[in-house]
């Protein structure tokens, strides 16, 4: 589904976000968040309320489960739990392999860039060997802002000595959206993850598509 754009012959970057869009990591976001409102005495949650709390960073996603006086010690026992169930768990999104095989065929540039912690994103794309593919990552623990902050962008546009118009950034979320916005990046909405379809339309990405499968026929413009 096309919503707009232009110049997409002058892309060479092509940027991700992590969860929800190459990688399903819910299941285990899920499990950990549910072991640490246990250990801590608190009643679990269901899955469709915490897929809705994510992509904020893991401190904002923690502080909408936790009373204040208990979010350092709920932080911690999560991340020391989210370790083993991301292993446990997290598995590629449908085609995502796919697709990033294909745009390394073509000589495009890959990043990534979350507001997950570095340490996590870097062991969930090992895990499910991903993570060849990629050229570089920041995420938003290395970064003053989180996403719609559009410094992670920019950094990372800087790195590859680029500019907004040489990137799109691709991610499942509203948030998402408003960052390639804040960056002046074109934006691929992908419905796969957190936003529903209606949400991401609605936050007007550059296009939208159903799935990343359907990237490939957005790649018929460049």
């Amino acid at each position: 589904m096309k919503t707009g754009g232009k110049g997409l012959s002058k892309i060479k970057l092509f940027i991700f976000d992590l969860d929800g869009t190459l990688v399903d990591a819910y299941p285990a976001i899920y499990a950990s968040l549910n072991f640490t409102l246990e250990k801590l005495g608190l009643k679990k949650v269901g899955f469709t309320r915490i897929k809705k709390a994510v992509g904020k960073g893991d401190r904002k996603f923690i502080q909408e489960f936790f009373p204040s006086e208990l979010e350092d010690k709920a932080l911690s026992i999560y991340r020391k739990r989210h370790r083993e169930d991301l292993l446990k768990y997290a598995k590629p999104m449908s085609y995502a392999k796919l697709l990033l095989r294909y745009l390394k065929s073509k000589g495009w540039k890959i990043a990534i860039a979350s507001n997950r912690p570095t340490v996590f994103t870097n062991l969930v794309l090992r895990k499910l060997n991903m993570k060849k593919y990629i050229d570089y990552v920041l995420c938003g623990d290395r970064a003053s802002q989180l996403k719609p902050d559009p410094e992670i962008i920019y950094r990372i546009l800087q790195r590859f000595k680029l500019r907004p118009e040489a990137a799109i950034y691709i991610g499942d979320m509203v948030i998402d959206v408003e960052t390639a916005k804040n960056a002046k990046v074109k934006s691929i909405a992908v419905a796969t993850g957190s936003s529903t379809q209606r949400e991401l339309k609605n936050a007007g990405p550059t296009y939208l598509v159903e799935s990343l499968q359907n990237i490939r026929d957005i790649l018929s413009f460049f």
